[in-house]
């Protein structure tokens, strides 16, 4: 018997009083797939994210994490974000915390771990993650590159199986963008986890997506869902994703 997809999507929409952003959302994910949510400036990519970490709650639709339905507000949904790990933009780090402080921060809440053990945890989710030895740093003191690092040390603190990336590389240099990229490849590798990454950079699209997710800001849906090389180079895909994959996104996010 086949496993369950990681996550799938119902006929979801999304809106905000009586403006709807996306309509009619059908997807799955599937066990340690990286799933790229991409699309032009406004269309919802960042809106679904919320929704599938429950920050947000569907005008319609469904979504199941496995055989789970998810409702937000629940104590089932409560139980299942457990195992998830979530890395917004810039990383969203307390400023005020040190990078061992910030790591340790969910496992103090939701493990037994002893402050021994916990400190042996965050030693190596940083190590994980290239920071070994920053752990007294705050991140004001640190690069954005690797800032961006130390939110995906934190998102792993407690082995998630499915791992959530808001623009993981805005800001960065290539080079730290593509070191980026190969640390959530490692990561999922590493972790055996399911990974859902809202990016608008091609780069990244084409280097770590098993398959890509087009949300379009006109139609309010989406246009496609695969591959991007194979979105690419299928002359039957929609033309608004083929010239977003061509022409870069700085012309459409």
């Amino acid at each position: 018997m086949s496993k369950p997809d990681a996550i799938t999507v119902k006929n979801l929409t999304m809106a905000y009083g009586d403006y709807t952003v996306m309509r009619s959302l059908d997807f799955s994910v599937r066990p340690r797939e990286v799933k790229v949510i991409m699309g032009g400036s406004g269309c919802g990519k960042s809106t679904l994210l919320k929704h599938l970490v429950g920050l947000e709650q569907a005008e319609q639709g469904e979504i199941y994490y496995s055989d789970e339905r998810f409702d937000p507000g629940t104590h089932e949904a409560e139980r299942i974000r457990r195992r998830f790990g979530v890395s917004f933009q810039g990383g969203a780090l307390w400023s005020s915390m040190t990078l061992q402080e910030n790591v340790a921060l969910p496992l103090e809440q939701y493990t037994d771990l002893s402050a021994s053990d916990i400190r042996d945890v965050v030693d190596f989710k940083l190590s994980l993650v290239g920071l070994a030895g920053f752990g007294h740093r705050l991140p004001s003191e640190l690069s954005g590159g690797m800032q961006k690092r130390a939110g995906l040390a934190r998102a792993i603190a407690l082995d998630p199986h499915i791992l959530f990336f808001d623009e993981p590389s805005a800001g960065l240099d290539p080079l730290s963008s593509r070191r980026l990229d190969d640390l959530i490849l490692e990561l999922r590798d590493a972790l055996g986890a399911t990974v859902i990454v809202v990016t608008h950079e091609l780069a990244s699209i084409f280097a770590i997506a098993d398959s890509a997710l087009f949300l379009d800001v006109a139609s309010k849906t989406a246009l496609c869902d695969g591959n991007p090389n194979d979105l690419l180079d299928d002359p039957d895909t929609d033309p608004k994703v083929r010239r977003f994959l061509s022409r870069g996104a700085s012309d459409n996010d």
